[in-house]
């Protein structure tokens, strides 16, 4: 989102919704294209990731007969694909939340799950180009070319998702250096004299009423000792 204004790189709720400017955003584009990734893999593994023999009608995995390799390669791809849609959506309704601590969360979700994506996305490229390798070329009729489409958008992936980590931690830092200097002390070093109770000097002090010395009645004097 842009930064500028409002908390963790968001502007100020309650602006007006601009399409274009929104969908410009590189976050936003980032997202789009890993959408984009994610439906071509699971698609390509859905479609012509199993294949039997002529005379077995039994569907097996084109990676090596391997059914964690196209399960694997599929579920992260769903899933991939329908977090990049939430969000996505989250994106859009994200300069309207004012809350900083639901912006805050928000944003960690992000964080989390890009990371963790990026990380599967290198696993399934890995596992997936292993098991092509041992893959024998007699067992593959048809879907080489769909299974080389998956490996290469796992490996595409990988770097779409890294970029949508990016972007996250530069939200997220982006949130916690503007809560630091909210919350920063103005002045720092500069004290202030402590005044017991305001007003008072003690150059204006006065002898309280009703303490007079005693004092001899006027005209008076005392007998005279012997």
């Amino acid at each position: 989102m842009e930064g500028g204004g409002g908390a963790y790189g968001a502007a100020k709720a309650g602006g007006a919704f601009n399409l274009v400017r929104f969908v410009q955003q590189p976050q936003v584009l980032a997202r789009i294209v890993s959408a984009v990734f994610a439906l071509i893999v699971f698609a390509c593994l859905v479609g012509d990731g199993y294949t039997s023999r002529p005379e077995d009608p039994q569907l097996y995995c084109i990676f090596n007969h391997n059914e964690d390799a196209c399960r694997y390669g599929i579920g992260i791809g769903v899933l991939a694909f329908l977090a990049c849609i939430f969000f996505f959506m989250v994106d859009v309704y994200f300069p309207q939340i004012s809350n900083t601590t639901d912006r805050k969360y928000l944003v960690l979700g992000d964080l989390g799950f890009s990371g963790l994506w990026t990380f599967l996305w290198f696993i399934g490229f890995c596992f997936l180009t292993n098991q092509w390798s041992w893959t024998r070329a007699e067992d593959v009729y048809i879907g080489a070319d769909s299974a080389r489409a998956a490996i290469t958008f796992s490996f595409f992936s990988i770097f779409s998702w890294g970029l949508l980590l990016t972007f996250a931690y530069k939200r997220y830092k982006m949130g916690v250096e503007d809560f630091a200097q909210s919350y920063a002390d103005p002045n720092p070093g500069v004290l202030t004299p402590y005044s017991s109770y305001p007003n008072i000097s003690h150059e204006s002090y006065q002898q309280p009423p009703f303490t007079h010395t005693a004092e001899a009645p006027e005209g008076y004097q005392p007998p005279p000792v012997y």
